[in-house]
């Protein structure tokens, strides 16, 4: 990119982008009591833990997919497409005849949002000095938790029709798609059709192997925790005895702990490492989430331990992003990007699936916010193992 409007357009671009994505897959966790409540085309627990599930199976299937794509044919290409994809089935969403149709219809929005991050965090890294990574993926992250807070916002104005969720986000959809086709510049430099320097299958032998390897689980561990939290949360609180106001008000909370906490972390990480602040991130993670489990009567102690949880479960999962943005060459950075957003999917699938076996046996509380810590703490060994900084390429 040549000019310094370039970059500002990326990031603005990218920004917007990964805010839809938070908005469209919250939205669903977001109407989960509403739709129980109603008995919505016959959805029960198990039905909505299927949509929930192969909403999330597409999201790992864009993710994992987007990368080679992206590093062949440029990241503009990869980003519009992928918005198309997921804006037009988000549209026909609240339009399901039956909650097969509507779980079809969630999968294949899910391939689309899937791709969208990997691609953006990808161009961010590219639009950004190496002193500033962890900043320019924990900002751009932060659009997501912004989405998610709106969602928020949007279901306690809109409920009980839970249905202008999706119109809301297929019309954001439909006006960032012209944006990104006249305004979003290309980040692959001149000549990058050739053949890439490294080659995509280095990622599977070492030098990479093994950071691969600390990634892949952490992120694993952390998409389970984050939609696990995302999904069921309301619901496991409802459980407790809170009112669905309320629990969704936790839903909120927990969202603008994560835009202040994706703040903080990008600046301590970019000061001390992205490594070492990934590893306290997650430890500070799993106490506060085991705390989810007391019962507490203080409103305002609960809310605050909320807030705090949402400050550090979802900031470390996006330090892991910029963990792999740092240990990776330009060539394959999408596709290390998008194997480790692919890959921690499938953690995206056993969160709300875990979680909701909890919650259909009446055990989403406590005993959800033990396994949330426990997988916090798994995530911290996984760490670990990845190096501080890239490996040395032995000619």
């Amino acid at each position: 990119m040549t000019t310094r409007r370039g970059p500002v357009l990326a990031a603005v671009l990218s920004w917007w982008t990964v805010a839809l994505e938070g908005f469209d897959l919250v939205t669903f966790g977001a109407i989960i009591p509403t739709l129980l409540e109603t008995g919505y085309l016959g959805m029960g627990v198990a039905e909505t833990t299927f949509i929930a599930t192969v909403s999330l199976l597409g999201v790992g299937i864009g993710a994992s997919g987007i990368g080679p794509v992206a590093d062949l044919l440029g990241r503009r290409v990869g980003l519009i497409g992928s918005v198309a994809l997921f804006t037009v089935f988000t549209l026909l969403q609240p339009l399901s005849p039956s909650a097969a149709v509507f779980a079809g219809l969630r999968f294949v929005a899910g391939l689309g949002l899937g791709a969208c991050m990997p691609v953006a965090l990808a161009t961010m890294a590219e639009v950004t000095p190496p002193r500033h990574r962890a900043r320019s993926a924990t900002i751009t992250m932060t659009g997501y938790h912004v989405g998610a807070v709106a969602t928020s916002l949007a279901t306690l104005a809109v409920l009980p029709h839970w249905q202008w969720l999706f119109w809301i986000g297929g019309a954001l959809g439909l006006v960032l798609l012209p944006l990104l086709w006249l305004a979003l510049p290309e980040s692959r430099p001149a000549g990058a059709r050739s053949v890439p320097r490294v080659p995509l299958s280095a990622l599977v032998r070492a030098p990479y192997l093994r950071p691969g390897i600390g990634l892949w689980v952490g992120s694993f561990m952390g998409l389970l925790l984050v939609y696990g939290l995302l999904t069921w949360l309301p619901q496991i609180m409802r459980a407790a005895g809170y009112s669905l106001a309320s629990s969704l008000g936790m839903l909120l909370i927990m969202n603008v702990g994560a835009v202040v906490g994706l703040l903080l972390a990008g600046w301590v990480a970019d000061a001390r490492g992205i490594k070492p602040a990934t590893l306290v991130w997650y430890v500070v993670a799993a106490v506060f989430l085991a705390l989810l489990s007391v019962p507490m009567t203080n409103t305002l102690l609960l809310n605050a331990v909320v807030f705090v949880a949402g400050v550090f479960v979802f900031s470390a999962q996006v330090l892991i992003y910029a963990l792999a943005a740092h240990l990776h060459p330009r060539d394959v950075r999408a596709t290390a990007l998008g194997l480790t957003a692919g890959i921690g999917r499938l953690g995206a699938i056993l969160g709300p699936l875990l979680t909701g076996s909890l919650v259909s046996a009446g055990l989403g509380h406590p005993w959800g916010f033990y396994v949330f810590a426990l997988v916090a703490l798994l995530a911290v060994a996984a760490i670990a193992l990845v190096p501080r900084n890239p490996p040395v390429i032995e000619n």
